[in-house]
């Protein structure tokens, strides 16, 4: 869209995972994820914060451990799994509209306050395990999110 984007992220593994988190991800409280934090930009500027959480007991000891890192980093959810042997059949996301957080809006370089839409996305193996779930905040009054959805015939 004449931007020129980039990413930056921050990555730690071995994070216990809130009761939120564990319940989207099908998995017990304080059981383990890998917790990435990132912060999408236009021109530099961030206009996009993900928050994705993994379960470690899937990746752990594996080269696709750590998101970012390792000859796979960058490669998105779908194709990592897909390097251990997990098929990713579908993505639920559930948008809705809140205000920005004190965290957020620092980020995002918008006031505390201001319209963001806040995405919750889970993907799920071909068995229906999460496998992904990550908490997406995009500032309203500066993206308009649009989804293309594929029709099989």
């Amino acid at each position: 869209m004449g931007r020129q984007g980039d990413w930056e992220s921050r990555t730690e593994a071995k994070v216990p995972a809130p009761a939120e988190i564990a319940t989207r991800l099908g998995i017990a409280e304080g059981d383990l994820c890998v917790r990435t934090a990132y912060e999408f930009l236009a021109d530099g500027r961030p206009v996009q914060l993900s928050t994705s959480w993994e379960p470690y007991d899937l990746t752990g000891g594996t080269l696709v451990v750590l998101p970012e890192g390792g000859p796979h980093a960058g490669a998105g959810v779908v194709n990592r799994m897909a390097e251990i042997g997990i098929t990713v059949s579908h993505a639920v996301e559930q948008p809705e509209p809140r205000q920005a957080t004190a965290e957020e809006a620092s980020l995002l370089g918008i006031q505390k306050g201001a319209l963001v839409t806040h995405i919750r996305r889970t993907y799920y193996n071909d068995q229906g395990r999460p496998v992904e779930t990550a908490d997406i905040v995009v500032p309203a009054a500066l993206c308009e999110i649009v989804y293309e959805i594929p029709i099989s015939r």
